[in-house]
């Protein structure tokens, strides 16, 4: 395909998660889309010009939620950003993306492997799965290695396979991605400072709805000062009071496209008290008021407006 909507189209088309925007259309776009399936699993193989795109949270699908995404390089390279990770991959790397969450991809002409595997089969915790996302999994040695070969291999044929031997097949390649993945995590190592800050995003994530959840309550929830908790993030996208801000945006935004609720009340049932102040904040951040209608072909930038020093997270 010669256009960088149409190349869009076709992954959504294909069952992968949609992406957005960044590769815009020009002469000599050239990009291929080819999927299979093997029981269970959805594999695509994506030969893409350099470009970039993302998917933002007004993109996530209903069934994107049942999914984990696995991108594996075969040519060129690729960066993927996702939960305050980047992941820099060349040929044989592979990624572990959650479809339902941001992600930023940023490549040179390449060739690469998208895996989707059920959630439900994969067995991946939500904190294990924060600690992977966005991260990069060689994949020249160990588990790794074996995915990635496996996966370049089944992108190109998957023929002659019965309906019992495809599912069987499906559910070995998984337990291989599994293992793949608790062995990076044993990689890992995590500090002391990456299990606390893990657990603080999940103590924000249970709390969105309280109007009184600011910087100062989360650090009390933890034991340790305002200060230590500001240091905590601070090499990381977002501080404390804007991630508050923005994952009470999105789960507005997702609450807005799928009720009949006013504007008033679902900005009050995620912890806005202020109607006006949510609307100002809203729009500075996804370029059009609350209440508007928006097009699924207008692709726009997501701007995390700027916050006063002190400004809690509603």
């Amino acid at each position: 395909m010669n256009s960088a909507d149409d190349f869009l189209e076709t992954l959504e088309q294909s069952g992968l998660p949609p992406l957005r925007g960044g590769r815009p259309p020009g002469e000599g776009f050239q990009a291929t889309v080819v999927s299979r399936d093997l029981g269970s699993l959805r594999l695509a193989e994506l030969v893409t010009p350099q470009g970039e795109c993302f998917r933002d949270a007004r993109s996530a699908r209903a069934t994107d939620s049942e999914l984990w995404q696995i991108e594996v390089v075969t040519r060129g390279r690729v960066r993927a950003e996702q939960g305050g990770s980047t992941a820099v991959l060349g040929p044989t790397d592979l990624v572990l993306i959650d479809p339902v969450r941001p992600v930023r991809f940023a490549s040179s002409e390449s060739t690469h492997v998208t895996m989707l595997v059920p959630r439900h089969l994969l067995r991946l915790g939500a904190d294990d799965a924060a600690r992977l996302a966005g991260v990069r999994i060689r994949g020249d040695r160990g588990p790794g290695a074996l995915v990635s070969s496996l996966a370049r291999d089944m992108a190109r044929s998957l023929d002659g396979f019965r309906p019992h031997e495809a599912d069987r097949s499906a559910a070995a390649v998984i337990e291989l991605i599994a293992v793949m993945l608790s062995a990076r995590l044993g990689d890992a190592r995590p500090v002391a400072d990456e299990i606390l800050r893990t657990r603080i995003i999940g103590f924000i994530e249970a709390r969105l709805s309280d109007r009184d959840l600011t910087p100062a309550k989360v650090a009390a929830a933890h034991h340790v000062s305002v200060r230590r908790l500001h240091k905590l993030f601070q090499d990381q996208p977002l501080t404390v009071a804007a991630l508050i801000r923005r994952r009470r945006l999105e789960r507005c935004r997702a609450d807005l496209a799928r009720t009949d609720a006013t504007v008033a009340a679902v900005a009050a049932g995620w912890g806005f008290a202020d109607p006006a102040h949510f609307s100002r904040l809203f729009k500075a951040t996804y370029g059009h008021r609350p209440g508007a209608r928006v097009s699924n072909d207008c692709a726009r930038m997501v701007n995390e407006p700027a916050v006063r020093p002190g400004e809690d997270g509603g």
